[in-house]
């Protein structure tokens, strides 16, 4: 063991620049005395026991131990009367069995992450969709929403992509943070139950939660939010607005609509994704009302009625054609 450890000791030293003569002499002599399979198969043994010591390097520092491997080769002495051949073999086996000792748990995890593969899923409109991650985590989709999604999760952090609306139920895991990615905003989990809306079509985006705390990362902004709370973000202001809403989270998920000063053109988008339908402005008119109200399991036409009711705005319908027009 003691041998082994001179070894690679040496070697570690020979790579680094740092030797006597005396040094490369016992390197010589051990290249000559030992047999190639047998000093390898010897040494990567010890090396792997003894990369558990080791902390994991970065990229960067393993490629500074393949330039240091090809300094090495040069290093050797032709007039040793040694078999070139078998110490460049030796030597640049050893030298790639020292970048994996080094840099072995950065290069696992990151060899681990490049096999992960991502799923995909969507709706149309109208569709609803339950989903079950790989960690336990249940989402629904709303209609015309799409979220994307690793195979398994690994690393510090599970991480989905999502534009659109979704429903989240987390599986609770204090050690790897859930992390939603939208468009406009990052929302970071640790185990509780949500709505996130991010349409990127939409003016305004939300997150509304139903149990536990969430944390959203905006671009120039950090903002808490326990259960009953909610933020509404202005992505074209960039105003945002956090407010406490004693109400059913998810209202969609039953069939119900539900406006919070919610832009016209925010509530046409969203009754287009309902029902299936194709609305259009007026052209020459001003349309910036904002619309509050709920509306349980109503057909288009009675969703119509109401905005029309609370807002002035008048309808005319053909098919799944909608005009919206003031007087």
């Amino acid at each position: 063991m003691k041998k082994k450890q001179e070894d690679l000791s040496l070697w570690r030293r020979y790579m680094d620049g740092l030797y006597t003569t005396e040094d490369v002499s016992k390197m010589t002599e051990t290249l000559r005395n030992e047999q190639p399979d047998n000093f390898l198969d010897e040494m990567a043994a010890f090396v792997w026991e003894d990369s558990a010591s080791q902390q994991a390097s970065t990229d960067l520092e393993r490629e500074k131990y393949k330039k240091e491997a090809r300094v090495l080769l040069k290093r050797i002495e032709p007039r040793k009367r040694i078999d070139y051949r078998r110490v460049v073999w030796i030597v640049a086996s050893v030298a790639a069995m020292l970048c994996l000792v080094f840099g072995g748990a950065g290069y696992w995890h990151y060899a681990v992450r490049q096999q992960v593969s991502y799923l995909e899923a969507s709706t149309t409109y109208g569709e609803h969709k339950e989903i079950c991650l790989p960690d336990g985590t249940e989402l629904i989709l709303n209609a015309c929403s799409y979220v994307r999604y690793p195979d398994r999760f690994v690393g510090e952090e599970r991480r989905i992509d999502l534009d659109g609306e979704a429903f989240f139920r987390v599986s609770h895991n204090e050690e790897q943070p859930f992390i939603v990615k939208s468009h406009s905003f990052d929302v970071k989990v640790l185990g509780t139950c949500f709505n996130v809306k991010s349409y990127s079509s939409d003016e305004v985006v939300s997150v509304d939660v139903e149990s536990g705390k969430v944390q959203v990362d905006m671009p120039e902004a950090m903002m808490r939010l326990k259960a009953n709370e909610q933020v509404l973000i202005n992505t074209v202001s960039g105003d945002y607005v956090k407010q406490r809403e004693e109400h059913t989270v998810a209202v969609w998920r039953s069939g119900s609509l539900r406006f919070n000063a919610t832009p016209i053109h925010d509530v046409a988008k969203e009754l287009e994704r309902r029902y299936n339908c194709r609305i259009t402005f007026a052209e020459g008119q001003t349309f910036d009302n904002l619309i509050s109200g709920e509306h349980d399991n109503k057909s288009l036409a009675a969703v119509l009625e109401s905005v029309e009711y609370t807002s002035g705005i008048h309808y005319r319908m053909k098919g799944n054609q909608v005009l919206l027009y003031k007087d």
